[in-house]
């Protein structure tokens, strides 16, 4: 059965940077797209990032409006892990982060189709 481990979270100042893990257990990830998505308490959940399985062409990576140009997604096919890398991180990233998989990157907005979702990471930026 197909089980994503996410890790990484943390607490850390605002302006910090955090990297987080999703590795997935049992499984290749690479021939799925993994959307990373967070919570916060009292909101809906958001999906922050996705890339694109090793199948696709071009392999296109997604991003929100809240984390372009401060979050990278990448792959690392060796580690069978996907990592979410954040930067000058806000107290509004302060959220549960989990990770998911699905064929393709198209609803990681709102997490449509995706699947395999991990326990979760906690993040928590405060000064």
């Amino acid at each position: 059965q197909e089980r994503l481990v996410e890790s990484g979270g943390g607490l850390v100042q605002p302006g910090g940077s955090l990297r987080l893990s999703c590795t997935g257990a049992g499984f290749s990830l690479d021939f799925y797209a993994i959307g990373w998505f967070r919570q916060a308490p009292g909101k809906e959940r958001e999906g922050i990032s996705c890339v694109s399985s090793i199948s696709s062409r071009d392999r296109p990576t997604y991003y929100s409006d809240s984390v372009k140009g401060r979050f990278t997604i990448s792959r690392d096919k060796a580690e069978n892990t996907v990592y979410l890398q954040m930067n000058s991180l806000k107290p509004d990233d302060t959220a549960l982060y989990n990770c998911a998989i699905a064929p393709f990157c198209d609803y990681y907005a709102s997490g449509s189709h995706f699947r395999s979702w991990g326990q979760g990471t906690q993040v928590t930026v405060s000064s």
